[in-house]
């Protein structure tokens, strides 16, 4: 059963969505059939600066006079979990943007992947979380060899990230990161197309050696990197 002050604070945090509320932005997700069961439609520039009010706050010590609620009685780890499993777009993104990544065990990474709702948050779990864990190379190449949509698009846009940090994976990483890439811009998936490409173009920015390779790869497929 879930904390009653925990589960006082989320009740009070959805009610403050009302404040974000953008009509348009939320039927335009309908339109492209992302249908939550919630949705207001924060735009994610409302929803980073909510998440940075939450963690500047003192509302982990002492009592958080916004909410009215002791909030020393659940961490970030556990109000994150709380949110993910909240049917709302408003608070899967908050969960996104509040976990520690130094916390969030792989075995719970695997429980989040498979709820994923929509590209939106697979986008968004990638940016937010997924690069800054301890173990994301290891998840991206997981992810990557997946025959799924979102684990792939979570996966290239990771080792994008990982890439744009100047992380240069080594030779096995290299022979499989392009194999993968490939296979993605054959696939079915615009998504993951687009992110495998993306991912591509960063590969290619570690430097002339690996731009010539992303070249030769793309050419094997009749594609130009630039």
């Amino acid at each position: 059963m879930m904390n009653p002050e925990l589960q006082q604070y989320i009740k009070e945090l959805k009610q403050s969505f009302r404040q974000m509320m953008d009509g348009s932005v939320a039927q335009s997700m309908r339109d492209k059939g992302l249908n939550y069961h919630l949705n207001w439609g924060a735009t994610l520039p409302r929803l980073q600066d909510k998440a940075k009010e939450i963690k500047d706050s003192p509302m982990f010590n002492v009592q958080c006079s916004m909410f009215n609620v002791q909030c020393s009685m659940f961490t970030l780890y556990d109000l994150s979990i709380a949110l993910w499993k909240e049917n709302v777009r408003e608070c899967k993104i908050l969960a996104t943007l509040l976990m520690p990544a130094d916390e969030i065990l792989p075995e719970v990474v695997d429980i989040w992947m498979e709820q994923i709702p929509s590209l939106e948050i697979a986008e968004q779990a990638s940016f937010n979380l997924w690069q800054y864990l301890p173990y994301a190379p290891e998840k991206a190449y997981q992810w990557i060899a997946s025959d799924k949509e979102y684990d792939q698009v979570c996966g290239f846009h990771v080792l994008s990230r990982l890439f744009m940090n100047h992380q240069e994976p080594n030779e096995r990483g290299i022979n499989e990161y392009l194999d993968q890439m490939l296979a993605a811009l054959q696939g079915d998936y615009a998504s993951v197309r687009k992110a495998a490409m993306q991912s591509a173009y960063r590969f290619a920015e570690l430097g002339l050696v690996y731009e010539r390779m992303a070249k030769s790869a793309l050419k094997s497929i009749n594609l130009e990197l630039f």
